[in-house]
Order: structure tokens, then C-alpha cells, then sequence
């Protein structure tokens, strides 16, 4: 039998990571291209189901751009008989991307559940449950609130009797995902900076720290984000974002990895 390791005093043990594996680079790449192709599998099969709605799933994508239009003009159009198509196949690869989040986002914590502690994995399903839901929830703000704000306020530029808006399919489709994945990345903001406080990356004093740093690059991105320089659509996306920076720093108190009091003395001075 193997007598246990008996510590000499004054000394400490760390803390390694539960059924810890040591791994190669390589291997770190084939795992890595492994959980990529699960990943891409997911969002092929989201694919295959969102096809069969294509149509009406990009009339209703639509709506808000329509709705700003003047009643007699709202219509969509296409530079080539090709644009169609490619436009319900867009439609389809982003349909089968949004419905295929919870898949990918476990297959990101697969790959990087071998390196963490026995404490870091029992949050797995509220980091999933939660990611999945801010990122459909950052979609919908974005669907209900803020396209129905910005695309009026878009409209309201061109108000000239000389002009008349000609919108194709392709370029308004572009519009419309970029922002409903826009908002959708930007809602994770919570879950990104509790995961990062809990590997060590960094730290909820930190943060608190640069808290008027962070105010000004939330609003700098909002102001990115969002289509127009509309105060109100402006005010509609740094809101969220300072709010859920916010939230970031409270969860990475209470889940983050502690610092020694000499790196906390050294970060803040």
C-alpha cells in the first residue's frame, strides 16, 4: 500500500484541478478541434430545423423595418434574382447559430472544465442556464425595444419629399442580425466577467477600481452598436451595459478566486 503524503509544517499544499490531466499541446488542439466540430454540427442541425420556416422567420425579422416605413412604400427589394436566396440561406446559417447557443456554449465548457476545481464546475449549469437566457434576452431587448426606436429615428434623417428609401432584402437582413447579435453578445457581459474572476483572470477590486474606465468604453460600444446617434437608443444600450457591469462585479466577488492582501495592496495602489 502507498502511505499518504504527509505535509512538513510550515508548508502548504495547492489546490490542483479535479482529475487533472496533463495534456500537450497538440492535444490541446485536437480537443480544441474536436469540441469546434461538435460545436459546428449543432449549428448545422439548428440550420436544418430553421429552414423549414425561412420565409416567415425574415418577414417577421423584417417587421421593424417595415413598420418605419410611410404605409404605401412598404416593400422590400432584390438587385438580382440570386439575392432571394441568398438571403433565406443567411437567414437559415444565423437561425441555426441562435438555436444552436446552449449546444456551443457547453461545448465550450467542456474544453475548459479539465482545468478547473471541483467548486468552478458545480456552476456549470447556472453559467449555461444564464448565458443562454442573457444572450436570447439581449436578442429580444434589442427585437422589441430598441429596432422599433432606432429604425423611425433612421426614417426621420431622409424626411424629404425628393427622396424615396428603395431597401433591399440583403442589406437590411445584414442590419438586422448585426444588431440582434450585437445586443446578444453584449447581455453576457455578467457571465463573462464572473467566469473570468473565477479562473484568476481578474479581480472584483480591479474592476471596481476602473468602474468610470468601464462606463466610458460601455458607452463608446453602445455608441457602435446602435444604428443611429439618437440620444434615446443611445441611453436604451449603455444602460444595460453599465447596469450588467455592475452585476459582473458583484458576481465576481462572491465567486472569484481570492488574492493574496499584498496583490490587492499592489493593485490598488
Amino acid at each position: 500500500m502507498t502511505e499518504p503524503v504527509r505535509e512538513l509544517p510550515g508548508t502548504t499544499t495547492t489546490p490542483e484541478p479535479e482529475q487533472e490531466v496533463r495534456l500537450s499541446f497538440l492535444d490541446h488542439l485536437r480537443e480544441l478541434r474536436k469540441r469546434l466540430g461538435r460545436a459546428l454540427l449543432g449549428v448545422a442541425a439548428g440550420m436544418l430545423a430553421v429552414g423549414w420556416f425561412v420565409e416567415p422567420i425574415f418577414h417577421q425579422l423584417m417587421q421593424p423595418v417595415l413598420d418605419s416605413l410611410p404605409e404605401k412604400q412598404r416593400a422590400l427589394h432584390y438587385t438580382s434574382y440570386v439575392e432571394p436566396l441568398m438571403v433565406y440561406l443567411k437567414v437559415a446559417l444565423y437561425g441555426g447559430i441562435f438555436a444552436a447557443v446552449p449546444w456551443v456554449l457547453y461545448q465550450l465548457w467542456q474544453f475548459i472544465a479539465p482545468g478547473l476545481y471541483k467548486r468552478e464546475k458545480k456552476v456549470v449549469i447556472p453559467f449555461l442556464v444564464s448565458g443562454t437566457l442573457l444572450f436570447y434576452g439581449g436578442a429580444g431587448f434589442c427585437y422589441r425595444i430598441i429596432m422599433p426606436a432606432a429604425f423611425p429615428a433612421m426614417a426621420a434623417i431622409a424626411n424629404d419629399a425628393s427622396l424615396s428609401p428603395v431597401l433591399t432584402m440583403s442589406e437590411q437582413l445584414s442590419l438586422v442580425l448585426a444588431m440582434l447579435l450585437g445586443f446578444g453578445v453584449v447581455f453576457e457581459l455578467p457571465v463573462v466577467i464572473a467566469f473570468l474572476s473565477m479562473i484568476g483572470v481578474v479581480h472584483w477590486q480591479t474592476l471596481a477600481k476602473y468602474r468610470r474606465v468601464a462606463v466610458i468604453v460601455n458607452v463608446a460600444v453602445a455608441a457602435i452598436i446602435t444604428p443611429t446617434g439618437d440620444p434615446l437608443n443611445l441611453a436604451l444600450m449603455a444602460v444595460p451595459m453599465v447596469l450588467f457591469y455592475e452585476i459582473g462585479i458583484v458576481l465576481a466577488r462572491i465567486l472569484g478566486k481570492k488574492r493574496p492582501e499584498a496583490a490587492i495592496a499592489q493593485a490598488e495602489g
